[in-house]
């Protein structure tokens, strides 16, 4: 309504949001296809039937493909034994292994899972460091099958982290889920020859299958000269370090020597990595820990949101239903006349619902009411349209444009009644609700009760979802703020104020969007109670499109931060004020501010669960928690006298509306924080209003 200091609307953040998200999901992707790595265990995979050509299942341990596409492999000597361990390292098996090995001056060959080097770099490092070499077991355990470019780029991967924390390139390939030549399958043997025909493939002469845990006696017996296969990782690896302790000084006893692959064979050493390689392995590295990082956040943030989320729902049941005992008893009483009462109408360019408006309050049951219709620089014919309406006890106001506030104190000032009730110039009144409003005054502690505000045009699917919000969330948290006595919004739509109250809160000010929410702080502040009463039901118009809905929404998030941070000292107050700040800012801060600028890390999150995470389970928290909110909407709207009928579009609500809810609280936050003054965002009024003058049938509110 009013003309402000304006500053360009930010936008460039919107990209930078934009950007934001992909790479965050981008990340949790990473940290998604890094974690679900498996080792086997007693539940892998079982191995394809189809063996491999018999000049692999027939050859040594040890192949390699040569160029003119033969495979030649090679044995261990006589009195060799080079044990392997697949799968690490790990911060608990991999040192007790090391320590045993070292203790025997053993030495072993370590494939080990690329995005576990990545995890604990020092545990390669002292791999090496006890004379030890490193294979590639594949950067994320990858399962037979996988197509050539993905074992190709994992195994690229592997030989950067590997880089990275040892400084040199692993030669050796163990395929995950191997075994002996003659085990080889097809798909592992095609695997090979496509992806990785410079890699040696190192199979195994002895399984031990130390991963079914057969007992440490059984892993010692299966230790064999030759190429011997163990973990070191993949889960409890107690009995392979008990085996080890036995096995290793019997044997040497015995004059076996445990050497690596490559000593065994005298193949050359690992060769050192360049540069290049080596820097690209510390980028996948930080990128891998902040992707496991960013995902623990992200959990912590979507459990403590469900769980705020459950404690707000609980908190506000509870005490919707000790405002309802609450409001029955203050039903019981007779409704009495408390006065006269000035209605006071702000209105700029009302003309579609200003005749409704007017005529719903002269027009209801309470005895003694004046309106006053304050025309704030409209260019329709506002003002003549009331004027031409010749109803007693309403006067029109004309002023220059200067604002809703202004057009208020203005209405204020030329008021004659000690009750006050603050209409907007799109609001239909029922014929009871002057009188239901302002019985609550009759206690002298009250200074200002809200009505009960509804959505006129609820007939499409955004209608019905300002309805539900409006049910829902508005009314059910005014019960919850009457209760808690720290009302922070008493509705621009449907308002009444004792004059002592305004004016202990010095007139309705201009300093913020949202004068209702700064006028009702003022008047709390000053010591005087708000209350809501459910009874008095005005209709109001809301936004017909997502465009005006952006722009309403905006400007109220906006304001209300504005009013937020004018009465944030209230935080530190006694009384009356220091409910307000320490209750109804708190709750304001957290669920209208801090919640929602979460929002879009909690949707990526919800996107990255359904890639990565059982889709069942991932769907079963999103259906229990849709029918929570469902169950307590059925409660808001049954007390509240409505329909059930909406309900089924809760949960498109969800994936639509919300998003454009929280957008509106990021683009308020950039906006205040730049510290702009916002445009007065006026809606194109329809009339819809005024179909509900009078409006019949209306179930009983609680």
């Amino acid at each position: 309504m009013g003309k402000r200091v304006l500053r360009r609307e930010p936008r460039a953040h919107w990209l930078l949001l934009a950007v934001a998200m992909v790479v965050l999901l981008a990340e949790l992707c990473l940290n998604g296809y890094v974690t679900h790595a498996g080792a086997e265990d007693a539940t892998s995979p079982e191995r394809a039937p189809e063996p491999a050509p018999a000049a692999a299942t027939g050859a040594a341990a040890v192949q390699r493909a040569e160029p003119g596409g033969a495979v030649t492999s090679r044995a261990v000597p006589a009195r060799t034994i080079a044990l392997t361990f697949d799968d690490g390292p790990d911060p608990v098996w991999t040192p007790r292994i090391l320590a045993v090995l070292a203790r025997y001056h053993a030495r072993a060959t370590f494939f080990e899972v690329g995005s576990r080097v990545n995890r604990y770099p020092e545990l390669a490092r002292r791999v090496v460091a006890g004379g030890n070499e490193i294979g590639s077991h594949t950067f994320t355990h990858l399962a037979p099958g996988a197509p050539a470019w993905r074992m190709r780029a994992e195994l690229t991967l592997t030989g950067n982290a590997v880089a990275a924390a040892v400084g040199r390139r692993p030669v050796l390939l163990r395929l995950p889920y191997s075994s002996t030549p003659s085990a080889l399958t097809a798909v592992e043997y095609t695997a090979w020859r496509e992806a990785a025909p410079g890699y040696p493939l190192v199979l195994t002469d002895h399984d031990t299958r130390d991963w079914s845990r057969p007992g440490a006696e059984a892993i010692a017996r299966a230790v064999r000269p030759g190429i011997v296969m163990l973990h070191d990782s993949g889960g409890d690896r107690s009995q392979t370090v008990a085996a080890l302790d036995r096995v290793i000084p019997r044997l040497q006893a015995q004059g076996y020597r445990f050497v690596t692959v490559s000593e065994a064979l005298r193949l050359p050493a690992a060769p050192a990595a360049g540069a290049a390689e080596r820097w690209r392995g510390q980028a996948l590295r930080l990128a891998q820990l902040a992707a496991a990082g960013l995902t623990r956040f992200l959990t912590a943030a979507m459990v403590a949101a469900v769980v705020l989320g459950l404690l707000r729902l609980a908190v506000q049941l509870v005490t919707a239903a000790a405002h309802v005992r609450r409001a029955r008893r203050r039903h019981r009483r007779p409704l009495r006349d408390l006065g006269p009462v000035s209605v006071v109408v702000p209105a700029c360019n009302e003309a579609a619902n200003i005749a409704a408006t007017v005529r719903s309050m002269v027009g209801g049951d309470y005895p003694a009411i004046e309106v006053i219709v304050v025309d704030d620089g409209s260019t329709d014919d506002t003002a003549g349209i009331v004027e031409r309406l010749g109803l007693p006890g309403v006067h029109v106001v004309r002023q220059p444009n200067v604002g809703k506030a202004a057009a208020l104190n203005t209405g204020i000032r030329h008021a004659r009644g000690d009750i006050l009730i603050l209409v907007d110039g799109d609001t239909v009144f029922e014929p009871d609700a002057v009188g239901r409003l302002v019985q609550p005054l009759a206690d002298p502690r009250v200074g200002a009760v809200s009505g009960n505000t509804k959505v006129a045009n609820r007939g499409g699917l955004l209608g019905r979802w300002q309805h539900l919000e409006y049910v829902l969330g508005f009314n059910l948290d005014r019960r919850m703020f009457e209760m808690a006595r720290c009302m922070p919004t008493v509705p621009g739509a449907i308002g009444a104020f004792r004059r002592a109250a305004v004016h202990d809160a010095g007139g309705v000010s201009r300093e913020t969007l949202a004068e209702d929410t700064d006028f009702t702080m003022a008047v709390l502040r000053a010591g005087w109670l708000v209350v809501y009463e459910p009874r008095a039901v005005a209709w109001t118009e809301a936004p017909a499109t997502l465009r005006q809905l952006w722009r309403q929404r905006y400007r109220w998030c906006y304001g209300t931060m504005q009013a937020m941070w004018k009465h944030r000292r209230s935080v530190l107050h006694r009384g009356a004020g220091g409910r307000l700040g320490r209750r109804g800012l708190g709750y304001l801060l957290l669920f209208q501010v801090l919640l929602p600028l979460t929002a879009p890390m909690i949707d990526v999150y919800t996107l990255y669960s359904l890639l990565f995470l059982p889709f069942g389970k991932a769907a079963l928290v999103w259906a229990v928690f849709t029918v929570l909110q469902a169950a307590t909407a059925a409660v808001a709207l049954r007390l509240d006298g409505e329909r059930y009928g909406p309900l089924w579009s809760l949960p498109l609500q969800q994936v639509v509306y919300r998003q454009l809810m929280y957008l509106v609280v990021i683009q308020s936050t950039v906006m205040a924080v730049l510290g702009g003054r916002l445009r007065w965002h006026r809606m194109v009024r329809t009339g819809a209003a005024a179909v509900h003058a009078g409006h019949p049938g209306r179930a009983g509110s609680a």
